[in-house]
């Protein structure tokens, strides 16, 4: 059964090939290999459930020699959120991308993009995390340039100087860890690893590398121009996927691999990043004219979010506590991701309504577009913070951290940057259930609008109910032996 494993890579992978092949038949191909990926990575979460982590190795070479492939609780979590919001954004793209003369394109380098996650979460050895790391960076960017448009060409550039930058680093950090250490699976290391000049350099390199791709302030100014100006379903899971990739490698590096090397000064320093993060996304947002600039500001600031819990969870010794903080991280990230997809899906639909996406002129939405307007106020609710939503939860944990360790400083910053949420929130729904004719009139609930809706609804209903199965989940190591 750990042959499953081989099965969430392969799928859009040989989806992507007869796309490629097929290019008539693209938007079938993309759909139906989007799907039987979500169904792999589904036998793959039984199989989790009830026997723990799992390991493969390609082709019978062991560990340090061969591909590896492991996943627990916390890649599982990550396959789950990745396989369900591209399957909505598959179904959008089926409409979103049904004229376009680069329906062809898109597909491909969709299941690409696809299949670079997948094995991303997947990747047991630090060499295949690199080049699945540049495989989901290139994939990203060339999706980022189908919008065509000259702002978005200058944007997508931006981001492939920043992101081959970012795997430079990386590369340079893994170079040194195999020097040091002669193997780069990550089961091993995580025994082997010590304090060090090595291993500080070592941390130092990857840790910088991915703040570039994760766009943590001040490595941030990429993001919102990339992010804005890419078409719809792009925005969405460059949005809710792609940075999250980042921010994933971040913990399996701080929390396993150099565990014993992380200091609290250190941790204490990205978190001030992350609280500057949270501040200032938050008020660009609240500035913002445009709606998808606002979101793209918005992403900056959740994410600022995620990395406040780095500085806890180093203050935190390896148990039941730091599960917990972990858990709350996670269950963050997840609503997030699901919540800030829905947001940038039911943006595409008023800009393909509308022509335009400027805030102050989008009076009549709520009337013309109802669903969608109802997408926004519920994906609203998941990014503030307001129960029922799984956010609300995971900020309440982390409220209850920040208490336990006694890290007052982000007190403030939680508690502003939710007013400021709030703030952002409302003033788009104040515009948007205001009268006017800026959206024309819809007769029936597009195609379209429905993944949009399924995605916030996850975000704002599902996590926050079934938020007890992701902390449960998150323990399941496949790096410390089982559960821990």
């Amino acid at each position: 059964m750990n042959n499953l494993l081989i099965w969430p890579v392969a799928l859009p992978l040989l989806s992507a090939l007869l796309a490629l092949l097929w290019p008539r038949r693209s938007t079938w191909i993309g759909v139906a290999g989007t799907g039987l990926s979500l169904s792999a990575v589904l036998l793959v979460s039984r199989q989790v459930v009830e026997s723990g982590s799992i390991e493969l190795a390609l082709g019978g070479w062991a560990p340090g020699l061969g591909i590896a492939l492991r996943v627990d609780g916390l890649s599982l979590l990550m396959l789950l959120m990745s396989s369900l919001v591209a399957m909505a954004v598959a179904v959008y793209s089926s409409v979103y991308f049904s004229d376009s003369e680069r329906r062809g394109e898109f597909w491909v380098l969709w299941l690409l993009l696809i299949t670079a996650l997948h094995a991303l979460f997947l990747s047991g050895d630090l060499f295949n995390l690199y080049v699945t790391l540049e495989l989901l960076g290139l994939s990203a960017v060339v999706l980022a340039c189908l919008g065509g448009s000259r702002a978005s060409l200058q944007a997508a550039l931006r981001y492939l100087v920043l992101g081959l930058l970012g795997s430079l680093a990386f590369l340079m950090g893994v170079a040194l860890i195999y020097a040091g250490y002669g193997t780069l699976d990550m089961a091993a290391l995580g025994d082997a690893i010590e304090a060090g000049p090595t291993a500080w350099v070592a941390l130092s390199l990857m840790t910088g590398g991915l703040l570039i791709k994760s766009a943590l302030f001040p490595l941030h100014f990429w993001l919102p121009p990339a992010h804005a100006n890419a078409p719809a379903p792009v925005s969405a899971v460059l949005s809710a996927l792609v940075v999250k990739a980042a921010l994933y490698l971040i913990l399996r590096l701080w929390l396993e691999l150099f565990d014993g090397v992380v200091t609290q000064a250190s941790a204490m320093i990205i978190g001030v990043l992350g609280a500057v993060a949270v501040l200032w996304g938050s008020w660009a947002a609240l500035q913002a004219q445009r709606l998808k600039l606002m979101a793209a500001y918005s992403t900056v600031a959740q994410l600022g979010y995620l990395f406040l819990f780095l500085p806890l969870l180093a203050a935190i010794p390896e148990g039941e506590g730091r599960d917990l903080a972990l858990g709350a991280l996670v269950l963050l990230a997840l609503t997030h991701g699901f919540a800030k997809s829905a947001f940038f899906l039911a943006a595409g639909v008023i800009m393909q309504r509308a022509g335009h996406d400027r805030i102050a002129e989008l009076g009549g939405t709520a009337r013309a577009l109802p669903v969608t307007a109802f997408t926004i106020a519920l994906a609203g609710v998941a990014l503030i913070g307001l129960p029922p939503s799984g956010s609300f939860l995971a900020k309440w944990q982390l409220l209850s951290t920040v208490f336990v360790t006694g890290q007052w400083l982000w007190l403030p910053v939680i508690a502003v940057g939710t007013l400021l949420a709030g703030a952002y929130i409302f003033r788009l729904l104040g515009h948007a259930f205001a009268p006017g004719e800026g959206v024309g009139p819809s007769l029936s609930v597009g195609r379209e609008e429905i993944p949009a809706v399924l995605l916030a609804l996850i975000a704002t209903l599902l996590l926050g109910f079934w938020a007890a199965e992701v902390w449960e989940l998150v323990p399941i190591s496949a790096y410390a032996g089982g559960e821990a």
